[in-house]
Formats: C-alpha cells, structure tokens, sequence
C-alpha cells in the first residue's frame, strides 16, 4: 500500500524524469529577469532560485539570465521594456502598476491595511489577489505570483515618533498615488525618486528620508545617511512576478509547465526567508549605531491607525470602492 509521503515522493520523481526528457536545445529559451535591488534582498535570492529552478527542471532548453540592481533598467523604465519584449520577466513593486492604468493594485499601499503576515496571505492567496493579478492581461502582462518584502518603515534625519514629526520634511516615495496621500496626512513633502539614486538623495539632502523594510534600508546602505528609524509597519512592500504575455502564451506548454512549478517553488522560498531576512538586516543596523530606532508603544501606534487610516475611504474612488470594501472585510476591519 502506498502512503502519502510515498505518493508524493513518486509523483515528485515522476515530474522529474519527465523534465529529464525534455532535450538540451542549441538555442535555449532565454528568460532575462531584470530587477532593481541587490541580489541578497529576498527578491534578489528568489529570483536566482527561480533562475536555478527553471533551468533544472527544462534540462537546460531554458536559460534565465538575472539583472540585479538596475543592470538594464531602472524603476520608471522596466515595465516598458517588458511590454516591448526587451525583457521577459521582472518583478516590480506592486506600487508600479499604478501608473500603468491598473491603479487596484494600489490597495497594497494603503497604510495600516493588513497587519501581519497572516492578513497578507489572505488577500495574497484568495479571490482579491488573483482577480488583481488577472488585470494584467489587457497590459500585455501576464502575473505569476507575489513575492514578500516585508512592512515598512519610516527613517529620516530627525525624531519621527509621531505623526506630527513630519512636518514639512522631504519624503522620497515610490510613484503612487496612495502613498503620496500618505506622506500629505503626514504633512510631509512626497518626492518620487528611482530607487536607485535613493542613497545618494538622502546623503546629499536632496530628501530628509523614505520608507523601507529593513532588509532595503540594509542592503543598500541607506542607514548610513539616515539618523532615526520608526518601526511603524504602517505599509506593505512586495512584488508581482510577471511576464510578457505574448512570449508566455508562444512557450511550449511543456516547457511553461516547468517554469509554473519552478516559480511556485522560488515563490515558497522567496517568501520563507523575507521575514528572516529582514529580522537580521534588522540586528545588523541595530550593530551600527548609525540609525537611532524607535518601537512605538499601543498608544502611539494607535496616534498612526487615526491619522493615516481614513486615506483608505478618501482613494477608495482610485483603488475601487468594492475592493476596498472586499479587502476590509476579508481582514475584519470595521
């Protein structure tokens, strides 16, 4: 009689001997997967286990060449590209697809919307997420799945406690409406910035701060250039793997059929190791002493759920009344 685990095991072997058989190709299907953060940030690592994974399983017919760190195109620049055909596939903040036309996207950006990583996977993994993901196909762009940062948080070169320490100060952003709105309640200046030049902005004073999970702020060195942190977890940074439609739809259904299992298996990974990740770039700011970080205590991170919460009502016009509505009762919020 065969259990579970020996089922499981067969079938796990079966698909194996199966992408064994596919043949080595002379001319390889060539997957380029541009992204724009360093390549030990959990995307970085999900997208070299992807490239690892899809080259094993198709036996070589398919090869995945990874551009970290804005190597070929930069954050306003790469969805373009995808849609052209220069690159196949990226994995671009949700806040991208915003200035694309698919503004629903934006409902990951508004602050104090999910609370952990349970809330996330319930919007994620159920009917919101995946109806999002659909919108992508009249762009041309074809969504595989999400991949997790983490929650954000605030840094800047003064006290930022409260609500009311920002005042007047230059907060770069990503381009999106939603966060834009946010820095406004917070009185603060928006600046969107390529997150590339971001570093130098806060070290030259062009901007007196940003938002970021920990593992960006770490890897790219901006607690160096920023003297105070909030932990506020006020918002979600993740990203939509995605693809170009028409060379997604033109891949053998083979082959396509590998490169589903081996992104559902870089997506497990990716998202197993970014909350670690960011729990030890976390400790490793802490070492510096650069950053000076703030925990906001439950009275003060109620002081942020009043301010910035009733942004969710006022860009419900933009993100989609419905699917607000649809995501608060999903997460139970009143």
């Amino acid at each position: 009689m065969f259990t579970r685990r020996s089922l499981a095991a067969l079938a796990s072997a079966a698909i194996i001997s199966l992408a064994s058989a596919l043949p080595a190709l002379a001319n390889p299907v060539v997957i380029k997967f541009s992204h724009v953060v360093a390549p030990d940030t959990p995307k970085g690592k999900g997208a070299l286990k992807f490239k690892e994974l899809a080259e094993q399983y198709t036996n070589g017919a398919v090869l995945v060449e990874v551009y970290p760190n804005s190597q070929l195109y930069k954050d306003k620049e790469e969805l373009e590209a995808l849609q052209l055909g220069a690159v196949q596939m990226l994995a671009p903040s949700l806040a991208k697809f915003g200035p694309l036309g698919v503004q629903q996207f934006e409902l990951f950006d508004l602050p104090y919307l999910m609370s952990n990583y349970d809330d996330l996977r319930k919007i994620t993994d159920g009917e919101v997420g995946q109806h999002l993901l659909g919108l992508l196909d009249s762009k041309g762009i074809k969504g595989l799945a999400y991949w997790d940062n983490g929650f954000k948080l605030m840094s800047a070169n003064s006290p930022i406690a409260s609500p009311d320490d920002f005042l007047g100060l230059k907060m770069r952003i990503q381009s999106s409406k939603i966060i834009e709105g946010q820095m406004l309640a917070l009185d603060a200046v928006p600046q969107v910035l390529p997150f590339s030049e971001v570093y130098q902005a806060l070290q030259t004073g062009v901007v007196d701060g940003t938002e970021n999970p920990p593992s960006n702020m770490f890897t790219q060195k901006m607690h160096e250039v920023q003297k105070h942190a909030t932990l506020t977890n006020h918002g979600y940074l993740g990203y939509a793997v995605i693809v170009n439609k028409g060379f997604w739809d033109a891949l053998d259904p083979e082959i396509r059929t590998h490169i589903d299992r081996a992104m559902d298996e870089s997506t497990t990974y990716a998202n197993s190791i970014a909350r670690e990740e960011n729990e030890w770039a976390m400790a490793e700011m802490v070492k510096t002493g650069a950053t000076k970080f703030h925990e906001l205590s439950d009275e003060e991170r109620a002081e942020w759920i009043e301010r910035l919460r009733p942004l969710h009502e006022k860009m419900s016009s933009r993100i989609g009344a419905d699917l607000v509505k649809q995501a608060h009762s999903v997460l139970g919020i009143q």
